[in-house]
């Protein structure tokens, strides 16, 4: 074995345990959920009015940025009913007979997770209409006698579909959701807590403190919290501390090039194009994009999101333009902030 494969087998070994870490720490019921209040009370109805029926919860459909809890949501939906639940993505559904697959297996009440459901080949989606709205599959199958048309009932079930790219669906498939619910960044306080209880459920002693200091830099998103607090773990471990506290994680952010306000290397980067090559002026997402060596669709889905939202960026009709705000921080970052 070469080093290039051992390099992969060593990527998937490390892939494989954090996933495992993830599903360790992910909630199974709402009482347990933090954060999302909202979204949370409105799916208690929904999911008890369900029950009480004893029918398939309506399709719900959540959309926001990545690593909000949506993948976790759907899960305890299937929880709650006391479903199974059958996942997926729209990047692995590239044609009807993938879907009509995973359709086909479907139980009565069983729930259809499907992530990055934006992504879907118009095809298939046109495929789900009828499936959402009536539970019934139209399937052509072409043999040596020509094509004939099948028709396929399929049992009352529940499709959660997840996006970070709302605006991306097409009318069709959005107004089949009969529940649609946008997930929003967290607060500190929350992020704090949710720290907090995988501290104690992975059994890392952290302080208060210390859990509020990674909170404060995890960008108001959960999955981000969560890696960090390991991430901050192994530096404790290594060093011999036996309590992550405010101190440690101030060291291991800071070698982890995170910021006080959780940015990292390439938020700061945008940031400095922005002002450096483009002098403040407006400047496309693809333009940011190809100066970086990243996917536009990176940019504008993991980055942008949060940059928005601290209000370090603005959208303009020309394009992406930097705030006061934002630069006031890249100079604050220069003079205070020295990363190892």
């Amino acid at each position: 074995m070469d080093q290039d494969q051992k390099d992969i087998l060593n990527s998937s070994i490390v892939d494989a345990s954090e996933e495992v870490v993830n599903d360790s720490i992910r909630p199974q019921t709402l009482a347990a959920y933090i954060g999302q209040t909202k979204v949370k009370s409105e799916l208690e109805v929904y999911i008890k009015a369900a029950k009480m029926r004893q029918e398939a919860m309506d399709h719900v459909l959540f959309y926001g940025p990545p690593g909000l809890g949506k993948t976790t949501l759907a899960n305890i939906i299937a929880h709650e009913l006391k479903a199974n639940i059958k996942s997926t993505s729209g990047p692995a559904i590239e044609k009807a007979g993938d879907l009509v697959s995973i359709i086909s297996s479907l139980e009565p009440g069983d729930v259809l997770f499907i992530d990055e459901i934006h992504r879907i080949p118009r095809a298939v989606e046109e495929v789900l209409y009828s499936v959402m709205e009536d539970y019934y599959l139209d399937i052509n199958l072409n043999g040596q006698e020509g094509t004939r048309m099948v028709h396929l009932d399929v049992p009352p079930f529940t499709l959660v579909g997840a996006t970070t790219r709302a605006g991306m669906l097409t009318p069709p498939l959005r107004d089949r959701f009969g529940i649609s619910e946008h997930l929003d960044f967290y607060q500190t306080d929350e992020l704090q807590e949710i720290i907090q209880r995988s501290a104690r459920i992975l059994s890392y002693n952290i302080s208060e403190a210390g859990a509020h200091e990674i909170a404060l830099r995890s960008r108001g998103t959960p999955r981000i919290a969560n890696r960090l607090l390991r991430r901050i773990r192994d530096f404790a471990q290594v060093e011999n501390i036996p309590q992550i506290n405010q101190s440690i994680a101030d060291k291991a952010l800071k070698k982890l090039q995170v910021d006080s306000c959780g940015l990292d290397a390439l938020d700061r980067k945008i940031l400095e194009l922005m002002v450096d090559l483009y002098q403040g002026r407006a400047v496309g997402i693809r333009t940011i994009a190809a100066n970086l060596g990243e996917k536009s669709e990176t940019i504008e889905e993991i980055y942008e999101p949060y940059l928005l939202q601290i209000g370090f960026i603005s959208r303009t009709p020309s394009g992406r333009v930097i705030t006061q705000r934002g630069r006031d921080h890249l100079k604050k970052v220069k003079k205070e902030e020295n990363f190892e």
